[in-house]
């Protein structure tokens, strides 16, 4: 097979962007790693080392790494000259790669808020509306589908210490704003897996505690959510005590993700080799916490404890 062959169980790249064109409901940052993704399979198919594709963009193979990766917005005639060099030629079909270029540069909701939102958290933001799963292992905090407002103000507090009233007001709002996800007519499948510290440690003071706990009481009756304690008996057996999320999408050219969060920053890995660690180290924290069907006694039970 030559490098400009296509190989033969995969649709040609022009379909699959055309496709992605006419589902107006997928969101930006979904759009540019489909984007990114195609032109990736271009580049391939072509033979074109980042390095040359870089120069042909006046940038360099690093350039070249965050488009394919989804990382950047696209300028247009940065795909057109991409694609010239990738030898796509039908005018139809570059129309409907800078079409999805336009598209993926468009601004999300979470956008509002970018006088508050990190960097390195708004890719997580646009990751989550394109799930269709996500798992989370939590050893600190809840997560912050499922954090009442109190309490996520007590964590934006821990945070940013020192910020002003109308910054935590801002985040709080951004935490309240992203949780619609879990409520809406395509809501993903939220599947967490919570270190008992978690629901022991009182954020907030007792008060907050005490009606986040009811919160999550009435969260775990939601159909597409699936609550599981990891007790201190299954200590670090499973993972290496860091939090971690993993998010799986309805687009089938977008490959899973993991998301590591750290205190000033996150890591994405979508490498097939990192995928399938974490997804074992996923399955076993799932299979040595306690069964989803107990979280509700679990809850009622810390609930009913002397004040």
């Amino acid at each position: 097979m030559t490098a400009m062959m296509r190989p033969s169980n995969e649709p040609p790249a022009e379909l699959s962007i055309r496709r992605y064109l006419e589902q107006p409901q997928v969101g930006p940052t979904a759009l540019r790693i489909v984007l990114g993704a195609q032109l990736r399979k271009l580049r391939q198919q072509c033979g074109i080392s980042r390095q040359d594709a870089g120069q042909a963009i006046r940038g360099s193979h690093a350039k070249i790494t965050r488009l394919e990766r989804g990382q950047v917005g696209f300028k247009e005639r940065d795909v057109v000259d991409l694609l010239t060099l990738y030898r796509v030629r039908d005018p139809a079909e570059r129309a409907d790669y800078v079409e999805l270029a336009r598209r993926a540069n468009t601004s999300g909701w979470w956008h509002q808020y970018s006088d508050v939102l990190e960097d390195w958290f708004e890719l997580h933001i646009g990751l989550e509306e394109a799930a269709s799963l996500i798992r989370t292992y939590e050893v600190q905090f809840l997560p912050g589908l499922l954090q009442t407002e109190e309490y996520a103000r007590a964590v934006s507090r821990l945070g940013y210490p020192d910020a002003p009233e109308s910054k935590i007001d801002r985040l709080v709002a951004l935490r309240k704003e992203r949780q619609k996800l879990l409520t809406r007519p395509d809501a993903p499948r939220l599947w967490a897996v919570l270190d008992e510290a978690v629901l022991r440690r009182p954020f907030g003071g007792a008060e907050v505690m005490r009606a986040q706990l009811e919160h999550l009481l009435e969260a775990v009756e939601m159909p597409n959510v699936t609550l599981q304690v990891a007790p201190f008996s299954v200590g670090a057996n499973a993972a290496a005590g860091s939090p971690i999320t993993m998010l799986r999408f309805r687009e089938p050219d977008l490959p899973d993700k993991v998301y590591l969060e750290q205190l000033t920053g996150a890591v994405y890995l979508d490498k097939q080799e990192s995928i399938d660690q974490y997804a074992l180290i996923m399955d076993r924290l799932s299979a040595e916490a306690d069964a989803p069907q107990e979280a509700a006694a679990f809850l009622r039970a810390l609930l009913e404890r002397p004040a």
